[in-house]
């Protein structure tokens, strides 16, 4: 991709960002009508003029409900990113530094994690624990440690013996210094392009909870209910109902897709050209 079209690439994820943003923070009080307030006589109407996303079942505005969800779908994403980034970026930038029998077994706990498709340990988890949203946050964050971890891990173990960071040891740092002060600063930005493009993993995850009853709880306006809501009803010709949350979860993915693309140019440019030759 030429370097024009990856800065409108990148142009187009900072836009999308902060539409999702605005909608995140103002929802509530941009959404036209209550979120969950139903309306019988009115239900099941294609988009027009009063509803532009249409109505559900139950006459409640299709368009009031997606821009509410925003907020918890993005909190949701955000939160889990968040906390599995700092426990796995500590944990692998530990094994990377330390090495021996930790770096082994947690090498292994990682490769046992792995070996399971990642949705169907989340859908455990939060069978186990219930389905609120605090637990899929948890469960989210969870199946996610491991990218962090092994990026963690495999930055500090090539870095450990750098130059910069036997002078800091000669120059009399101690052991967490040299490795919060001297080698994560240096690992950040590959955990940042990491993170933002687990953002868009972390709320498909959430989403698929939703979808399939494990996850945040109907009347709840959230992407996955909504689109799990609507989907029944595709066969009947009211297609609105799965298609406007659908394309605003499509469109946030996508969003935070572009921008770790985006994010990997600039902080890594020597690994975007390689990516550009393979």
């Amino acid at each position: 991709m030429s370097t024009r079209r990856k800065d409108a690439a990148g142009i187009a994820g900072l836009v999308l960002l902060a539409l999702f943003l605005g909608a995140a923070l103002l929802g509530p009080a941009l959404a036209p009508f209550d979120p969950l307030a139903t309306d019988v006589p009115a239900r099941l109407q294609a988009p027009g003029a009063a509803h532009w996303f249409g109505t559900d079942a139950l006459g409640r505005d299709l368009l009031s409900r997606v821009l509410v969800a925003t907020r918890l779908d993005l909190a949701m994403a955000a939160g889990a990113v968040v906390l599995s980034l700092a426990a796995g970026s500590a944990i692998g930038a530990l094994c990377g530094f330390v090495g021996g029998a930790l770096d082994r077994g947690v090498g292994r706990l990682v490769d046992v994690l792995m070996a399971f498709p990642l949705f169907v340990v989340a859908m455990a988890l939060v069978a186990a624990w219930g389905n609120s949203v605090v637990n899929i946050v948890y469960a989210t964050a969870l199946i996610n440690l491991p990218f962090y971890i092994r990026l963690a891990r495999t930055e500090v173990a090539v870095r450990r013996n750098a130059g910069y960071v036997l002078a800091a040891r000669l120059g009399g740092a101690r052991a967490p210094q040299l490795l919060f002060g001297v080698l994560l600063p240096h690992v950040l930005p590959m955990l940042a392009v990491q993170g933002s493009i687990n953002l868009g993993w972390a709320l498909l995850n959430g989403a698929g909870l939703s979808f399939i009853g494990l996850g945040v709880r109907p009347p709840t306006a959230e992407w996955g209910v909504l689109v799990s809501e609507g989907a029944p009803y595709i066969i009947t010709g009211q297609w609105w109902l799965a298609f406007f949350p659908g394309l605003a979860l499509f469109a946030a993915v996508g969003c935070f897709t572009l921008l770790g693309d985006a994010l990997r140019d600039r902080l890594d440019p020597r690994g975007a050209a390689e990516a550009a030759r393979s």
